[in-house]
């Protein structure tokens, strides 16, 4: 039997029912799911789900990420709800490959993890299933594992297993419908030009969850806790002198009261120099390399090549400030002495995140 899986939490439990219930047929787990966006969330995704079939023994088959043909499908379906139109065109795609590859394969049925996912239709699922099952002569399975607690068994197993759990089902669409929802910001679809991981982002969970690999082979006691945190995302960041736009690097956590502001520096203490207005401060690349113990030649480099995001927030501390403080401070390589623009446009939010603790 083929086993189309959409992610871990669903297909652990999943799977381990049907071993039980189909003692006599051999699984193979089929990850196909081209709808997950952006990639580096398909990949962490695909990575729990390797360690899930490693753990119950079960071959899995990785499909293709053809994720050009699956936007085509749902084209102009971007604004339907979850469970709407675009949801079942969702389906039908997956579920068509997964038919086709259980075909080709010479599997007499197929089935998919997406049945147990409370965020899903059980008829529409069915629906479409078996309509392609019966177009490529084999049998769709269907089974109800929702049900007498299901869901319950299915969370508490995916707690004592250490599953990633992701937040959002999938497709872009979904999660920007989801965030306006929640009235919080879709950080899943930030990607930095300098490619600085984040703070709680896909990155930075893929590189914890890759650790947790690396751990578990070597039989290393570990523990994932979850902390509770203050986030922050830099949307945009421009500053200009007398409106010519020059080289600027935002520290993590500056913000601004509005978006924009103005004004000039006004004095200097120890290597910092402050604007008149609304708490900016700026210093220069040198006091930065200084603080930082970096060797940077100019800002334009240090833009495409930051230090670590924690290393930087370091570098806020030692300028002297509290562990709570949000000014706007900018790296420059020498401090303006004309009319200054800037243009600092960053969200803050509480947040939590996923933390890797050696026992």
């Amino acid at each position: 039997m083929l086993v189309h899986i959409c992610c871990s939490v669903d297909s652990h439990y999943f799977l381990q029912k049907l071993q039980k219930e189909y003692p006599d047929e051999t699984l193979i787990g089929f990850f196909y799911d081209p709808n997950i966006h952006p990639y580096s969330e398909y990949y962490l995704r695909l990575l729990d789900v390797k360690r899930s079939c490693k753990i119950l023994g079960i071959r899995l088959i990785e499909g293709e990420y053809d994720v050009e043909k699956w936007l085509e499908a749902v084209r102009g379906l971007e604004h339907e709800p979850e469970k709407g139109s675009r949801c079942g065109v969702c389906f039908d795609r997956r579920f068509e490959v997964s038919a086709q590859k259980a075909s080709a394969l010479g599997e007499s049925s197929f089935t998919s993890t997406l049945l147990t996912s409370p965020k899903k239709s059980l008829k529409q699922l069915q629906i479409a299933g078996d309509a392609l099952a019966q177009r490529e002569g084999i049998a769709f399975i269907a089974p109800d594992y929702r049900k007498a607690s299901g869901t319950q068994e299915q969370n508490i197993l995916a707690k004592e297993n250490a599953l990633y759990r992701q937040n959002y089902c999938g497709c872009m669409f979904g999660l920007n419908i989801q965030r306006e929802q929640q009235s919080k910001l879709a950080d899943e679809l930030f990607s930095p030009l300098s490619q600085q991981v984040q703070p709680e982002s896909i990155e930075e969970r893929i590189a914890l969850y890759e650790k947790r690999l690396i751990l578990e082979d070597e039989c290393v006691s570990h523990q994932i806790i979850k902390q509770r945190f203050l986030n922050w995302r830099l949307i945009s960041g421009l500053l200009r002198v007398r409106k010519e736009v020059v080289a600027a690097h935002f520290l993590p956590y500056s913000t601004l009261k509005g978006d924009y502001s103005r004004g000039k520096i006004a004095y200097k203490i120890n290597g910092i120099h402050y604007m008149n207005r609304d708490e900016v401060q700026f210093i220069t690349l040198a006091y930065y390399n200084h603080l930082a113990k970096t060797d940077y030649t100019s800002v334009t480099e240090l833009l495409y090549a930051p230090p670590p995001f924690l290393d930087e927030v370091q570098v806020r501390s030692k300028m002297g400030f509290t562990p709570y403080d949000l000014s706007c401070i900018v790296v420059v390589d020498t401090i303006p002495d004309k009319k200054i623009e800037i243009l600092c446009q960053s969200k803050t939010y509480s947040d939590v995140k996923e933390v890797l603790i050696l026992k």
